[in-house]
């Protein structure tokens, strides 16, 4: 099987050990992986903030760069959802039937990583060793948006040495949400406190989700408090093996 890698601007600008653990990952479970260079943006902090045609415009560009891929795997919950939920919209208000078509055509083969791996490969065992305590985080895309359930957790518990610490409040927002995070910096920094104590109460060394998103909200305020708390990108995780561990942030 071959897939194409989105590995999406936030990755790709401030988390490049994700991408690279992605590809490890995949290609360790005998996928081949491709990288398309001419990638960007998914446009969703242009469309969460109204600029429809600037959404619109890397909608476009997007779907026509990954028009003839097997596969696209994506490691953000938050930018699936963007195709999911935004891009019909976008294509219907801005877009000609052509390029409707193009995106009806890709839809269906734009996956989020632990969907892929689940529900597209049939694994849930990835040979991944990571000997820590960790707890999930259940980002708001990831949970509200694709229904992830409990799919992130099934992985992590075939992972060898992983003990895993349920997290209290699950369904509970970080308080990130973007430019919801900018423009309401005091409710987010409510939420963000309020979601800290229950990942804190958990005693986990590593807190992890399937957006490096929320994890760099989390990663904030456990640096302001000096709370010894690490987070880590799922992708990282699965693929972690004891010849090769994981990329970890000191």
């Amino acid at each position: 099987m071959r897939v194409s890698l989105f590995v999406t601007c936030y990755n790709d600008t401030l988390f490049p050990e994700t991408g690279r653990a992605v590809v490890s990952l995949l290609e360790r479970l005998g996928v081949e992986v491709e990288f398309l260079s001419r990638q960007t943006c998914c446009g969703q902090m242009h469309a969460n903030t109204g600029f429809r045609g600037e959404a619109f415009s890397q909608a476009k560009r997007l779907v026509r760069l990954y028009q003839d891929a097997e596969t696209v795997v994506i490691p953000s919950s938050s930018c699936v959802a963007m195709i999911r939920d935004q891009y019909p919209g976008l294509m219907e208000e801005l877009g000609n039937e052509e390029q409707r078509k193009q995106f009806a055509a890709l839809l269906p083969r734009v996956y989020e990583l632990t969907e892929f791996l689940v529900e597209k490969l049939g694994v849930e065992d990835v040979g991944a060793y990571f000997p820590h305590r960790v707890t999930y985080h259940a980002s708001c895309h990831a949970l509200r948006g694709l229904h992830a359930g409990d799919r992130p957790v099934r992985l992590l518990k075939k992972v060898r040495g992983l003990e895993l610490a349920p997290l209290e409040n699950l369904d509970r927002c970080c308080g990130f949400g973007g430019t919801f995070s900018v423009k309401n910096g005091e409710v987010s920094s409510a939420m963000l406190a309020v979601k800290l104590l229950d990942v804190l109460e958990t005693g986990a060394e590593f807190c992890t989700a399937l957006d490096n998103s929320c994890l760099m909200h989390l990663s904030g305020a456990m640096h302001r408090q000096y709370a010894g708390m690490r987070t880590i990108h799922i992708a990282q995780i699965l693929a972690s093996t004891q010849e090769q561990p994981a990329e970890v942030s000191p």
